[in-house]
């Protein structure tokens, strides 16, 4: 399960490094070692570690310093600190986000155990990121989804208005020409300007209609 992870070992010592590289890689961790803090960054920078191991006193930037700028880089990176026994910095590193603190000289039992949790810590984050991610696309395309039914919903009372408006001027055309047709029959004057009147009528009904 560990092949799938990178891990980023920082300490000053190179024999420590060393050791713990060794450890580390026969338990499937693909190892990264770094000298200092500084080149740490560096490296950092340049690939994606989910995982990190660092001593706390290091000379120039310590192990402290390293895990708030990691943090400002990657969030959701697990970072696991070791130092000789020192519960102050333990405590700050905590403080910090740091995933555990191991104690030196290291135990390989409790490193593993802290780099188990580190890691679920991450996968658990990465779970939630991914979960929040896809529900913020869910709501966009629902937020879309809805917009467009809104927009079909006014458009089926624009035209069912228009329905009802065209239907009215059809019946009223049929009675303008209803009474032109008796008065041209029957030579009946009265008629046909009612018939004309009403025609006169539809037809504005109709330009005003189409203008809107």
């Amino acid at each position: 399960m560990n092949k799938q992870f990178s891990l980023l070992l920082i300490d000053d010592e190179e024999g420590i490094r060393k050791v713990l590289g060794l450890t580390l890689a026969d338990a499937g961790w693909r190892v990264s070692p770094a000298a200092s803090a500084e080149e740490a960054l560096a490296v950092f920078r340049q690939d994606d570690f989910p995982i990190v191991l660092t001593d706390i006193k290091m000379p120039g930037m310590d192990g402290l310093q390293l895990l708030k700028a990691l943090k400002e880089i990657k969030p959701e990176t697990e970072v696991v600190l070791t130092g000789h026994g020192d519960l102050s910095l333990a405590i700050q590193g905590i403080k910090l986000d740091a995933a555990d603190f191991v104690t030196k000289p290291i135990d390989n039992d409790v490193l593993e155990i802290a780099l188990a949790r580190a890691r679920e810590r991450w996968t658990m984050r990465r779970a939630i990121r991914e979960h929040t991610e896809h529900l913020q696309d869910l709501v966009e395309q629902k937020t879309r989804e809805l917009l467009a039914a809104e927009r079909l919903a006014t458009i089926g009372q624009t035209v069912a208005g228009l329905s009802h408006s065209i239907k009215n001027m059809a019946s009223g055309l049929e009675g303008s020409l209803f009474l032109l047709r008796q008065g041209l029959d029957t030579d009946h004057r009265e008629y046909l300007e009612q018939g004309w009147e009403m025609l006169e009528a539809n037809v504005r009904k109709l330009k005003n209609l189409s203008l809107d």
